[in-house]
């Protein structure tokens, strides 16, 4: 044990990033191409989840069923959610967001204003589709979990843990509220959005981790919206030993362009499991160097 472990007692992180049912598939295809190279980034000490990378880490730290089950879901061609889109009115009012924003707030509440105002299913409707998802992962597992939201009033970003009080199938409903598609979520009377608004990772969460691995969907960034590879230099340059995984060119053309359409989920969890294949030295060097 490092100088570090024993100051801080926090080791290992690993980090989901946002990226619809597609990107979760490639997320679990990038664990389990990692495992079958001998390195599991599943045991760490803290998992933090957003949005895709909510229900695959509520479902990996449950330990209920293993990486290998949850790989075997990706391709077994089961929708457990339809196909939908955002449609091109709703892009260009997120691309004008981002341009009148200039803090990741003040964007979560532009898109805030867009969900609010979104004719979409109901919310009992949408957290039953979540329910189904994490299936018996639906408690707080005993290890550290966090799942981000985004408060649709204030744009500000929550971290739901199991000492919040709020139920683990709530928070990630609310995580994976993608704003013109599905209903805010309402928690303790305030609604709540997609935690990948704030940043299609959120791994600046792990701070104070020593080894940190970060898996995700969207390698994107902007002005007002940091990308994991700039989240992961700035965990870097507080002496973390990080890696960051974001989709190659094999796994961006398996994924196809809507991350919310299940059909491309199987290539995209095969694709993904190739780049963690690949890419399983440097996590090696990072996670047990």
């Amino acid at each position: 044990m490092t100088q570090t472990e024993k100051r801080t007692g926090k080791r290992t992180a690993l980090v989901l990033g946002s990226g619809g049912l597609v990107g979760a598939g490639w997320e679990v295809g990038v664990l389990r191409g990692l495992l079958d190279a001998g390195i599991d980034p599943t045991g760490a000490d803290l998992i933090v989840g957003s949005s895709a990378g909510a229900v695959v880490g509520a479902q990996l730290a449950s330990g209920r069923g293993g990486l290998d089950a949850l790989y075997e879901q990706q391709l077994d061609g089961e929708a457990t959610e339809p196909a939908v889109r955002l449609g091109i009115p709703t892009i260009l009012r997120y691309a004008v967001a981002v341009l009148r924003s200039r803090t990741p707030e003040e964007y979560g509440r532009r898109l805030g204003r867009i969900a609010l105002a979104a004719t979409t299913v109901t919310e009992g409707e949408r957290r039953a589709t979540v329910a189904r998802r994490l299936g018996r992962a639906g408690d707080w597992p005993a290890r550290p979990l966090l799942i981000t939201a985004v408060d649709a009033a204030t744009g500000e970003l929550v971290a739901y843990g199991e000492d919040s009080g709020v139920p683990l199938t709530d928070a990630v409903t609310a995580s994976c509220a993608i704003p013109g598609v599905w209903p805010p979520a309402t928690i303790d009377g305030r609604r709540w959005i997609d935690g990948g608004i704030h940043s299609t990772a959120n791994a600046h969460l792990a701070a104070g981790y020593d080894r940190i691995v970060v898996v995700a969907p969207s390698a994107r960034g902007s002005k007002v919206v940091l990308s994991p590879a700039r989240q992961g230099a700035d965990l870097a340059a507080g002496g973390a030993r990080v890696e960051v995984i974001t989709p190659d060119a094999a796994s961006r053309k398996a994924m196809g362009r809507n991350a919310l359409d299940p059909a491309h989920r199987a290539a995209a969890a095969r694709a993904g499991r190739d780049q963690g294949a690949s890419c399983a030295e440097a996590v090696a060097a990072v996670w047990t160097g």
